[in-house]
């Protein structure tokens, strides 16, 4: 091990690969950006290898970085989990930090999170909700305990095991009224607008090969987002918009019919949806309680 390698080489790398930016990954260390670009090019020295490339659309690891940050990763994680329990955190008290996929955040974690909070009242609960990408890199680093949405591909889930709950499909959904709802076949959505999952989302695949099996290309009329608001406040202002969208997060939409799905069949998006956590870590008690409210409230 080189001594020369400090926990805030690592911090800095992880951060910048996370957020595939310089300026963004400075702001979250509470750095400046040459301060950060300073760290980095410290560990690229002391490592004697490039482990990141620089151009205009953003930052993208080298094969020697896409290995390196996986055991930067662990490393981190580790510390602050040995930090935490340290401090009291892995008997039951401190903060448990669980990110959700937007579909989990709009239907079983609320409940979760209230029963949670009535029998851990000493534990703070924190619940960030995200991308599937951002928030599997975040678990692995630490900066979160555990994670509940989709199975991802398995780039994704290097490093962290994953524990089914449900499964849950992809709908295309339109306001009630709109003329959508007669579109049975993908070839007809070319006439309206399509509010589409973006690369770093878990369905994204899922939907993609999905258009390929029906030969139908991507839609070029497509506006990619992961914002549950924005795609609601879209697709009711606008009735010739349609919403590709898990399921989970316009379940309640659905139920009181301001959305309506469209008659395609979607069932080949069908997917595991579970818990997350890092491989081959013990738990702290927090942690386990609020899997354990997961499992009996599915």
């Amino acid at each position: 091990m080189d001594r020369r390698i400090k926990f805030r080489h690592l911090d800095a790398f992880s951060a910048i690969a996370r957020a595939r930016s310089f300026k963004a990954a400075a702001e979250q260390l509470h750095l400046t950006q040459p301060a950060i670009s300073k760290t980095l090019k410290e560990l690229e020295d002391i490592l004697g290898v490039v482990v990141m490339e620089r151009s205009r659309s953003g930052v993208s690891l080298t094969p020697e970085g896409e290995v390196f940050l996986q055991f930067a990763e662990h490393s981190t994680a580790a510390l602050r989990q040995g930090l935490r329990s340290v401090r009291g955190a892995g008997v039951g008290a401190g903060v448990l930090r669980v990110g959700a996929l937007p579909s989990v955040a709009a239907s079983l974690l609320p409940a979760a999170a209230i029963a949670f909070v009535q029998t851990s009242s000493e534990t703070l609960l924190e619940v960030h909700e995200g991308p599937h990408h951002d928030l599997t890199a975040r678990l692995r680093s630490g900066g979160l305990d555990l994670m509940v949405g989709r199975l991802g591909n398995p780039e994704t889930m290097v490093g962290l095991s994953f524990q089914q709950l449900y499964s849950e499909q992809v709908v295309i959904v339109a306001a009630a009224g709109s003329p959508a709802l007669g579109v049975t076949d993908f070839a007809a959505l070319d006439g309206f607008r399509v509010l589409y999952p973006p690369k770093d989302s878990a369905i994204r695949p899922l939907v993609a090969r999905l258009l390929i099996s029906q030969g139908v290309p991507l839609f070029h009329n497509r506006i990619e987002t992961a914002s549950p608001a924005f795609g609601r406040a879209v697709v009711l202002a606008d009735h010739a918009t349609v919403w590709v969208i898990s399921k989970g997060v316009v379940a309640a939409d659905i139920a009181n019919g301001t959305l309506v799905p469209l008659e395609i069949d979607m069932s080949a998006t069908l997917g595991a949806v579970g818990i997350m956590s890092r491989a081959e870590e013990v738990p702290p008690v927090a942690t386990r309680s609020f899997s354990k409210i997961l499992n009996e409230l599915c």
